[in-house]
Order: C-alpha cells, then sequence, then structure tokens
C-alpha cells in the first residue's frame, strides 16, 4: 500500500485534491469513481503520474470497450449536469480516460467542436464507439437542450445490453468447453490411440467392424489429405464469414437464428425487449416516430427484424400508426402489436413500451437461465455418443480377439 495524491471533480463539479491510501494509480481511480468523483490526476509520493497505456496506431484499429463508453458516458452526464461547459468536458475526460481509442476519438472531437462543429457530429466521426443510436439520442439531447436526462438513458441502454450480452457468454461458456474437450479427444483418439488397436487386429486376421472401418478410413483420410483438408476448411470458413458480412447473409444468417431451436426464442425476446427500450427512450427524448424506426432498423442487433423496418416505414408515412403495421410484419410476437395499439388509443404509447421492455427483460433473463439448462444435456449426449463409438470401435474386435486365443 502506498499514498496517492489526487485531482478530482466531484458531484457538484468542485475541483477537489487529496491523498488516498491504495495498492496502484488504478485502485486509486477505481475508489474514485465509485464515490462519484471523476479523477483528473492521480500520482504517487515518488511523482509517477496516471497514464493510459497502449499505442495510438493500435486504438485506430480497435474498439473501445463497452465498460470504458458506460464511464465516460456516466461522467459526462455529471458534469454536464453540474454545469460544467462542454470544451472543458472533453478535455478532461480525455485526460482521464484509460481507453486509448476513446482518448484518441476525444482529443479529435475537441478539435470539432473547437472549430465550430455540433457535437452530435463530432460523435457520428467515430462509428467504431458511438453507435448510430448513441449519436441519434445525442442529437436529440443537443437539439431539446436535456442533454443530461437523456446521458441517463443512454447509460440504461448500454448498461443493459452489456449485461445481457455478458449473460448469453457466461451462458455459453460451460458448452463451448465441453466442444473444446469433446473436439480434442476426438482428434487424440483418432489419429493416436485408434491405429494402435488396429494394427495389432490386422495382423490378428480380424474381420474389422464398421465403427473400425469407419475410424480407419477417417484415419487414412486425415493422414494422406490433411493439407486438402485443412484448406477446404479455412476456405469454407473464410466464404461464409464473407457471405455473412454482406446484407444478404447476414439476413439469411439471423433469418436462420431466428428459427433455430432453443436459441430462437432467445433472439426474439432480446429484439423485442431492444425495440421497446430503444423506442420508449428515442420517443421520450422527442426522436419523431419515423427517425425512431430509421435508428432502430440499424440498432435492433438483427438482421432479418432491420429488414422489416424498411416496409414498416412506408405504412407509416401513409398514416397508418405503428400497430397496424406491426400486424404485417413477420417476427413481432401478438402481445407486442397488441399492446403497443392499446397504447396508441390510449394516448401512452410511451408507458406501455416501457412495460413491454420490463416483460422482455425478464423473459431473456429465463431464456438465458433455460438456455444454459438445455445445452447440459445435449452435450452430455454429444459426448456420449462420440465415447460410445469409439468404444465399440475398440471393443468390438477386442472381443472377438479375446474369443480367437480361448
Amino acid at each position: 500500500m502506498a499514498n496517492f495524491a489526487y485531482t478530482a471533480i466531484n458531484e457538484n463539479g468542485e475541483r477537489v485534491k487529496g491523498s488516498i491510501e491504495a495498492a496502484s494509480i488504478e485502485a486509486v481511480q477505481n475508489i474514485l469513481s465509485s464515490q462519484g468523483a471523476i479523477p483528473l490526476t492521480v500520482k504517487s509520493a515518488g511523482g509517477k503520474k496516471s497514464s493510459v497505456s497502449g499505442g495510438a496506431l493500435q486504438a485506430l484499429f480497435s474498439r473501445a470497450k463497452a465498460n470504458d463508453v458506460i464511464m465516460f458516458t456516466k461522467q459526462m452526464r455529471t458534469m454536464l449536469n453540474s454545469g460544467i461547459p462542454i470544451m472543458q468536458v472533453l478535455n478532461i475526460l480525455q485526460e482521464q480516460t484509460k481507453s486509448e481509442p476513446l482518448k484518441i476519438a476525444l482529443a479529435s472531437m475537441e478539435k470539432d467542436v473547437q472549430a465550430g462543429e455540433t457535437l452530435t457530429a463530432s460523435f457520428r466521426k467515430h462509428p467504431r464507439i458511438f453507435t448510430k443510436l448513441f449519436c441519434g439520442l445525442i442529437n436529440a439531447g443537443e437539439m431539446s437542450g436535456t442533454m443530461p436526462e437523456v446521458l441517463d438513458r443512454v447509460t440504461y441502454i448500454l448498461e443493459h445490453e452489456y449485461k445481457v450480452k455478458r449473460d448469453i457468454k457466461s451462458a455459453l461458456a460451460y458448452p463451448k468447453m465441453v466442444l473444446f474437450v469433446l473436439f480434442g479427444a476426438f482428434f487424440f483418439l483418432l489419429t493416436f490411440v485408434i491405429p494402435k488397436f488396429i494394427s495389432v487386429f490386422q495382423k490378428a486376421g480380424l474381420d474389422l467392424p464398421i465403427p473400425t472401418q469407419i475410424c480407419l478410413s477417417m484415419y487414412n483420410g486425415i493422414q494422406q489429405y490433411w493439407p486438402l483438408l485443412l484448406g477446404f476448411v479455412l476456405a469454407g470458413f473464410f466464404s461464409v464469414k464473407l457471405y455473412f458480412s454482406t446484407s444478404q447473409g447476414a439476413v439469411a444468417r439471423d433469418r436462420a437464428l431466428i428459427f433455430f431451436p432453443i436459441v430462437g426464442p432467445l433472439f426474439i425476446k432480446s429484439a423485442m425487449s431492444r425495440f421497446a427500450s430503444i423506442l420508449t427512450i428515442l420517443l421520450s427524448s422527442g426522436v419523431t416516430v419515423l427517425t425512431s424506426f430509421d435508428i432502430l432498423s440499424e440498432t435492433i442487433g438483427n438482421a432479418a427484424i432491420s429488414k422489416e423496418f424498411a416496409g414498416l416505414s412506408k405504412q407509416m408515412e401513409e398514416g397508418r400508426g405503428i400497430s397496424e403495421p406491426l400486424r404485417n410484419a413477420r417476427y413481432f410476437p401478438p402481445m407486442v402489436v397488441n399492446m403497443i395499439a392499446i397504447g396508441e388509443e390510449a394516448g401512452s404509447l410511451e408507458e406501455m413500451l416501457s412495460d413491454i421492455a420490463r416483460h422482455y427483460d425478464e423473459e431473456v433473463e429465463y431464456a438465458v437461465a433455460g438456455l444454459a439448462e438445455a445445452i447440459g444435456p445435449i452435450m452430455i449426449v454429444l459426448l456420449t455418443v462420440v465415447v460410445g463409438f469409439f468404444a465399440l470401435a475398440i471393443f468390438l474386435p477386442m472381443w472377438d480377439l479375446t474369443k480367437m486365443v480361448k
């Protein structure tokens, strides 16, 4: 533990100084952030100042982490709410951020705003860090003069999406590990164990059963044609990846995932939660319905559902409202459409959308929990099939060899 001197901005927007005993500079920054303060400079008794690691070249080709963007949004809201001018806010955030991509973006944004550009335009120049939804909400806050309130809503969206992605990643960690171990065991048995047993069986003059013959054919194929097989696998992988990077491929991929068992309902519920929560925030921020659907088409997170929005926008331009076009959409559950229709008729659309978002937030949590429970038995069955196959390939001829010896 060592003493560190710091300069920070507190919740009231005042610049304060002090000292904290901690294990490292990063620990001091985390302590100040947890107290609602924004650290500007932190240095040890020896005079070593906090710094951001990483080169500028690397930052140009990388994205800022979700946590860094969330922290940036919270700190920006706190300072704007305290009445600090936007130029000073950008300068302070640039000095204290630990994310090199974000630091470079903020330096560029500070120059753009100083040159007379709007804050929204400066954000839109960095799409790898700030999404179209983020920029759309910033524009709404800039136009309406309610930037702190809008940044509050942006923080909610960012934290919600980060939590959902983290939960899904956590649920898929076990299946990924099982598949990796399964593939490793399959390759090891096929290339090192099975050939030795087959050599013994062939020397004994045994007629190999079908499972053993399949193993032998697979082993010979890998041994003789492995460069060709490797090239085929790599070519297939990059071809599929290239196809999915196109708009047509992305739609085909997401449409297949929607109808895929187990994960399909999760994608639908996640998209409905995202749709309702984003639309609520956009409408409450003063964004028009048509502009909101344009933003949703690029931020909904599913290319198949995004494609539906193009037709919906045309119907809305004809004055059909929101619920009527949604009834003709392919992926929107009847409950969502009916609740939106009730909200339109009662003049409480934003409140109804908030209820839909809360409902599907809970549904997503249940679906993620069910995903791990459903995939577990499938992995066990798959593992049993692979182990059983190799057991038959070894023990069937072994049984014949035992009878021959007797």
